[in-house]
């Protein structure tokens, strides 16, 4: 695996950064930076890990990710197959309050703002109501230039203070922050267990990846994460069972446990429910309900 730094540099010419992406997949790398990150997904679909969170992503999902907040949008495996025709697309914002913005976000009208800026640390994901306003702000931010562009981007962030019911994407902050070298370490045991998931890994096997003893890898996982490994896998796997639910592109349940590292049914359904909060059976059923 080619190793990156695992922070990653953003241009600093302007205040505001805009970049918009049409690539096969998403950056595949666990990165952190100072800024801010709003990012609208376009069109694609995979995991999303920030902090000590583990979600899908689909088209049209918006998230805020903190500053310094370890992350990647890790795209499905489809995205990755020789001769594969997908892209992914996204339109992202980023900004640093506390670097060339500090004096605009320290004026007395900018009060409610940076209230809502101290709850990006864990990261946020913008409620699916209000993806179209959201989504509609960033492409006037990515069309203005100047002034202009400031003035659309303080538009954006007093509209995304008003929203309260937004989804955290971490359970802890500051004290999750990790070094480079523990970065990139994380960075493999994430690569490895999302692409190999399906199979059956034994914890001598995922601790040889981080280069630590079994016994050493349980306590390193649990205090950068807050969750055991066997729960993070699961984790894992359920979602990726649950996107083979709602694809339709299933025989029965019992094969998407197999398809997904379960050994046993009983066991599939356990874990399902814990992580989801519903059967396979109850996921499916809403999700046709929402659709249709």
């Amino acid at each position: 695996m080619k190793v990156v730094s695992f922070t990653i540099p953003v241009a600093k010419e302007h205040s505001i950064i805009i970049q918009e992406e049409r690539l096969p997949y998403f950056y595949n790398y666990l990165h952190r930076h100072n800024e801010i990150q709003i990012t609208w997904v376009i069109s694609g679909e995979g995991t999303l890990i920030a902090g000590n969170y583990m979600h899908p992503f689909k088209a049209n999902d918006i998230f805020i990710l903190g500053s310094n907040q370890p992350h990647i949008f890790k795209s499905d495996a489809a995205y990755f197959e020789q001769g594969s025709q997908l892209l992914v697309e996204a339109l992202t914002v980023f900004f640093h309050p506390n670097g060339i913005l500090s004096p605009l976000m320290n004026l007395p009208e900018m009060s409610a703002t940076r209230k809502f800026i101290q709850t990006t640390d864990f990261g946020l994901q913008v409620p699916g109501a209000h993806w179209k306003t959201v989504s509609d702000e960033l492409l006037n931010i990515k069309k203005a230039e100047g002034s202009l562009r400031l003035a659309n981007f303080i538009k954006l962030l007093d509209y995304l203070g008003s929203i309260k019911d937004y989804h955290l994407l971490s359970t802890a902050a500051d004290d999750l922050h990790i070094s480079e070298t523990e970065g990139l370490r994380m960075n493999d045991i994430y690569q490895y267990t999302m692409n190999n998931y399906a199979e059956n890994i034994t914890l001598s096997q995922i601790a040889s990846i981080a280069h630590l003893t079994p016994q050493a890898f349980c306590r390193y996982f649990k205090k950068h994460t807050r969750k055991t490994y066997l729960t993070f896998l699961n984790e894992i796997r359920i979602n990726e069972a649950a996107k083979k639910i709602v694809s339709g592109n299933f025989d029965s349940i019992s094969s998407v446990a197999y398809q997904s590292g379960f050994v046993h049914v009983a066991n599939f359904n356990r874990v399902f429910k814990k992580v989801t909060g519903k059967s396979p059976k109850q996921y499916l059923k809403e999700y046709r309900h929402k659709v249709n």
